[in-house]
């Protein structure tokens, strides 16, 4: 079982690394093994983290400049990793940003600027990396995607919180769960499997303050909690691995249990 989901000598790029869910899938396939590129366009947050990390993962873990806004920024850290490893055998793509609010509150601007970090930043990272995986006939490739990609938010929960997640985000999210299907289903008898991961409510610590709004996302939840940035790793690592080999396409949720209802 230790060989299923070893990650040893792999080569992988998370986008978004350093951020709130990113660090801990990043800690992740470290953890397994892996050497680890963190990619986005704030060097300094992902120096910090890789300069800590450093100290247990000798070696592994790297930084990689990558704004996924822009194509060319995109192309280059890529063909940078490849250059450097000779090889890229998982992509995390994990880039997010956006604002709160909802459809009547938001501008154009946010709707194109959100699709442009999340729906868009996937499809360009991901046909960067494809020629290079192509190339060595192997790849894991894991989308981000989000609960809301799969259900719509309930707007009970939200009140005067001021959190209400925006209807670009699901949408862009929704994108991404159907752009991973596409992959899977012309890739995979390439030896490329692509799959997403849809994460239930991890609200941002800053979020976390609002204390009554965090009280009324655990109590729609079957579990009654929210969940904590660490319960990333254990999918992620499947996912990345051979333990994975015969799952292609997946939309994993792991989200307490929201999407039964």
């Amino acid at each position: 079982m230790n060989n299923l989901f070893s990650l040893g000598n792999k080569v992988a790029i998370v986008t978004g690394g350093a951020g709130y869910l990113g660090s801990a899938m990043t800690e992740a396939l470290l953890e397994q093994g892996a050497i680890v590129y963190i990619a986005s366009r704030n060097k300094e947050k992902n120096s910090v983290l890789a300069k800590k990390l450093d100290d247990k993962y000798k070696n592994r873990v790297h930084v990689v400049e990558m704004d996924v806004t822009n194509t060319e920024s995109v192309i280059n850290a890529i063909k940078y990793v490849y250059t450097s490893e000779r090889k890229i055998d998982i992509i995390v793509n994990n880039s997010y940003s956006g604002k709160t609010g909802d459809l009547l509150s938001g501008i154009e601007l946010d709707w194109i600027d959100s699709f442009d970090t999340s729906i868009h930043a996937t499809y360009r990272v991901t046909k960067a990396v494809l020629p290079y995986m192509l190339k060595q006939n192997s790849g894991s490739i894991i989308n981000i995607a989000s609960m809301y990609g799969l259900v719509s938010p309930d707007p009970s929960i939200y009140g005067d919180s001021l959190q209400n997640s925006p209807p670009h985000y699901g949408a862009g999210k929704a994108g991404i769960v159907q752009l991973t299907k596409y992959l899977a289903g012309h890739f995979g008898s390439l030896g490329i499997r692509a799959n997403c991961i849809a994460p239930g409510p991890f609200p941002h610590p800053s979020t976390q303050e609002n204390k009554e709004f965090i009280k009324q996302l655990a109590n729609k939840n079957p579990m009654k909690r929210i969940g904590q940035p660490e319960e990333l790793k254990g999918i992620t690592v499947l996912l990345a691995s051979d333990a994975s080999s015969y799952i292609n396409g997946q939309t994993i949720s792991v989200d307490g249990g929201w999407t039964i209802w």
